[in-house]
């Protein structure tokens, strides 16, 4: 059966503005598969473009080999951001976020692109002659369906579960240190705290074994699907959990401290 995107683009928006919860995944409807997913995402952000808002970059889901071939998917998944859901830690004192249903943090690796990604999407070093800085970030995922079930297409049919991100300060990747970046990009840990108590280390292994490779991968998956806008200079890209994803609250201060990387410290309050 065929789906209508736009009817299914409007549903997801009724839920979101009355803060109701779908009563069942898109995709156990029949016919509901990745395609009809990223036809619905197109249908979102044509709908936000129309209503004044800009597309600043996209975020990469089940960016992990683990989760990949758990979820028997051949590459990562991705969606838009928007300019009024990206924000920077040091412009504001308490990060506005939308508690709708039950939002989960994630700590993670940003880049923005100072070019289109070429060449050797595999090889870190090649992918980080084409980003302008990165720095790490939190972004704010949050679920319209029943206790967090869903399915790869469900996620990228509803914003890809975006619901903010926080930019910590960037570290500008130069010629001189884009080699030591890629490197360190694969080896680092990262401590992440909920109001001064530690709750897990995660490291930058978790993301494809290094967040640059994943980005690499972005590239290599957009640039095989042509109804995809390719990456292109000025986008940011955040790249996928660092530790497991952590349920927030209202109150709470989170604090991500890296260690082996070239990166500043992330503190943020909710």
């Amino acid at each position: 059966m065929a789906i209508d995107a736009n009817a299914v683009a409007q549903e997801l928006i009724d839920a979101y503005e009355a803060g109701d919860l779908l009563p069942a995944p898109l995709s156990s409807r029949d016919g509901f598969d990745l395609a009809a997913a990223y036809a619905v995402e197109a249908e979102l952000a044509r709908r936000r473009r129309a209503g004044g808002r800009t597309i600043v970059g996209r975020k990469v889901a089940f960016g992990n080999h683990a989760v990949l071939d758990k979820l028997q998917l051949k590459t990562v998944a991705w969606a838009s951001m928007y300019d009024d859901t990206v924000h920077t830690a040091s412009e504001v004192e308490v990060t506005p976020v939308p508690f709708t249903y039950a939002p989960k943090l994630e700590p993670e690796i940003v880049f923005k692109l100072k070019a289109a990604i070429a060449g050797d999407t595999s090889d870190p070093v090649a992918v980080m002659k084409s980003v302008e800085w990165l720095s790490l970030g939190y972004e704010i995922v949050d679920c319209p369906f029943p206790e967090w079930q869903f399915k790869p297409q469900d996620l990228v049919a509803s914003f890809g579960f975006h619901a903010g991100l926080v930019l910590g300060e960037p570290t500008m990747v130069t010629e001189a240190n884009a080699e030591k970046l890629a490197t360190q990009l694969g080896e680092f840990k990262l401590k992440l705290f909920k109001n001064d108590n530690f709750v897990e280390e995660g490291s930058g292994k978790n993301v494809f074994r290094n967040p640059a490779l994943c980005l690499g991968e972005l590239a290599r998956a957009i640039g095989t699907s042509p109804w995809a806008e390719p990456l292109h200079a000025g986008e940011l890209i955040s790249t996928g959990s660092l530790t497991t994803p952590m349920l927030i609250a209202p109150g709470d201060t989170w604090r991500a401290e890296p260690d082996g990387l070239d990166v500043k410290p992330l503190v943020m309050k909710l």
